[in-house]
């Protein structure tokens, strides 16, 4: 049985978001606040790249289906017995 999302959190291992709206597996639209450590490198111009990110902290604020838009449906699911004939981009 699916679990409603009532404490909003990134699926872990074997999880993933569905909407129970439209049966949308793939597309979501994620509000977050993320505090990190980053290792920064530049290189002579000037230029950076992040090499290293380690997230000390992080809490999903909303999560809403990309297709339909609710953010009322969204729910946890098993990532294996996720029945995806419905979602709109498995077509």
């Amino acid at each position: 049985m699916p679990e409603q999302i009532s404490d909003l959190r990134v699926p872990g291992d074997g999880e993933r978001w569905r909407c129970a709206g439209c049966g949308n597996l793939t597309r979501f639209d994620v509000t977050r606040t993320r505090r990190t450590t980053d290792y920064w490198h530049f290189d002579l111009a000037g230029d950076h790249q992040v090499e290293e990110e380690t997230v000390l902290s992080e809490a999903v604020e909303s999560v809403s289906c990309r297709w339909c838009g609710r953010n009322d449906a969204i729910e946890l699911v098993d990532r294996a017995a996720a029945d995806t004939s419905a979602d709109p981009a498995a077509g």
